[in-house]
């Protein structure tokens, strides 16, 4: 990063056509804090397009999978549940072949952990590559590739494909260029801000995984009733449309389109510590080399926050994947009328559109919750003590949604919004503020070339877990959605145990502060001889 009054050195990358534009037409360059909007802008709605096509295989499960498994939905605690399958039938349709079998749901689980195995060994190759080419081109590539594949995934409805490998090989390609998306835009990201506004920049910024979630479901829903492929195939044009003006408008690092820093940042005053002017990763400004795999794999907190994150994307995913399904097979829209120990459920279903957009108000709580997580993680300085207390929250909040989710719209909504919140905090959080703390972590020595790495390996590990909980599901869900958040519950259980070591460490530092601060400070009198 260049400083004011510095010559500025020669760009490792060519400067968009669209800047060059925007400085045409103005007359002069355009400032440092113009182009740190312009990244914020471009790098929030291209993420949002990333989960916006992800999500939408969710919304349209239900329109190839229509048959609830011919099984009672039991509680294992109060309830056994019987579906009504007529009326289920009645507000789904007849479904896709060859989805719309026995098997369906399990094969629908097989396309979900296709999908997720790729992009997570994607995303470890991804932080590589990443850290080593221009990330607009490689980005843009990414972006476009997912696109084409999402669409060509709704091309089976105008074609009539009812071939199962044809939409298996389609998501894993997606899978694969949808894992372009999460280290490059955390590099660029931290290519243009330091450390001192990191926790309410990603904490805001991070809400484009929330809204990208609900963009999907309320297109493709919206959509869905005109046939199922145009709610993939509009999607996957949308993020086509936005990875060209990412193209021609983002400015991967300062360097890169000779920006400098403005005088106010620059003559500000700085604690000791203060990292204001120092990116958390820049492309030209530390020429040592990226830092290994292995190498990052050791940087203390890295092995424990992946693991964490291995669980907390498992409950995750599960909802992003399953969630309108399993709303459209047990949610009725009228007031239910429960027997214990054998229930006849009178009401009506929600249809796969309804179903899509209650479904976002999980997202919704997800909004809240990664925002929330960050602001108390800052606050606290425990990042650690943050992500465990939620995840422990997260277990009655998935309790009660299942057990008591059912009685009225209302509590629905109320408790899928908590829910939301608790799952997707740590997740949120781990995969933005903690990843940038522990890619600039101080055992690296100042290099600053780890980020990209630290965020591939973290989000990678969590990715698999993504890819484990829908295939489990599939599986599970053919004999009882209890079992499902039963195993969703100790997911939870377990992530916030892998954080132990680290929230003992950051409890006992909080001890030693205090103590530190109530030591009686010497009084004059003391201090005479």
């Amino acid at each position: 990063m260049c400083s004011t009054g510095e010559p500025v050195p020669e760009a490792r990358y060519t400067k968009p056509l669209g800047i060059r534009f925007v400085e045409y037409v103005k007359g002069s360059a355009i400032s440092y804090k113009a182009h740190q909007a312009i990244v914020l802008i471009i790098t929030f709605f291209a993420y949002l397009a990333y989960h916006a096509t992800r999500k939408t295989t969710s919304v349209v499960k239900s329109a190839l999978d229509p048959q609830s498994p011919d099984v009672a939905l039991k509680s294992i605690f109060f309830w056994r549940r019987e579906p009504l399958q007529g009326a289920r039938n009645s507000a789904l349709g007849a479904g896709w072949a060859p989805f719309n079998g026995p098997d369906g749901t399990a094969m629908l689980g097989e396309l979900d952990v296709a999908f997720l195995f790729v992009y997570a060994i994607g995303m470890f190759f991804s932080g590589h590559v990443g850290d080593r080419m221009d990330l607009r081109i490689f980005l843009t590539i990414g972006m476009v590739g997912t696109g084409l594949f999402t669409a060509l995934y709704g091309v089976g409805y105008w074609a009539s494909i009812h071939l199962f490998y044809y939409y298996l090989i389609v998501q894993m390609l997606a899978g694969l260029f949808q894992s372009t998306g999460w280290p490059s835009v955390v590099a660029v990201v931290g290519n243009w801000f330091g450390k001192k506004k990191r926790g309410l920049i990603m904490g805001v910024w991070n809400a484009h995984t929330s809204l990208g979630n609900i963009t999907g479901s309320v297109v493709a829903s919206v959509l869905l009733k005109y046939g199922w492929g145009w709610s993939m195939a509009i999607p996957g044009f949308g993020i086509v449309f936005v990875g060209l003006v990412l193209f021609f408008f983002l400015p991967v690092s300062p360097d890169s389109v000779g920006a400098s820093i403005d005088d106010d940042e620059v003559s500000s005053p700085k604690k000791e510590g203060d990292e204001l002017g120092v990116p958390l990763l820049s492309a030209s400004s530390d020429h040592r080399n990226a830092v290994g795999f292995l190498e990052a794999w050791r940087i203390p907190g890295v092995a424990s926050f992946s693991l964490c994150l291995f669980f907390s994307k498992l409950v995750a995913y599960t909802f992003l994947y399953w969630l309108p399904f399993y709303i459209s097979h047990t949610v009725s829209l009228e007031p239910n009328v429960f027997i214990l120990n054998g229930a006849a459920i009178e009401g009506r279903y929600l249809s796969n559109e309804e179903s899509g957009n209650l479904s976002t108000l999980f997202d919704v709580g997800g909004v809240v919750g990664g925002i929330l997580a960050g602001h108390i993680s800052d606050r606290l300085d425990a990042r650690a003590i943050t992500a465990a207390s939620f995840m422990y929250c997260a277990i009655p909040a998935l309790f009660f949604y299942r057990n008591y989710g059912h009685v009225s719209m209302t509590l629905n909504i109320v408790l899928m919004l908590i829910t939301g919140m608790f799952v997707n905090g740590p997740y949120a959080l781990i995969t933005t503020a903690v990843s940038a703390d522990l890619g600039t972590h101080s055992s690296l020595k100042g290099n600053s070339r780890a980020l990209a790495t630290v965020t591939a390996i973290i989000d990678g590990t969590g990715s698999i877990g993504a890819a484990v909980g829908p295939l489990l599901t599939g599986y599970i869900s053919t004999s009882s959605w209890s079992a499902v958040f039963t195993m969703l519950m100790g997911a939870a259980l377990v992530a916030g145990l892998l954080l132990t070591k680290l929230v003992m460490a950051e409890v006992a530092s909080k001890i030693q502060g205090a103590r530190t601060h109530e030591a009686p400070r010497p009084t004059p009198s003391d201090l005479e001889v």
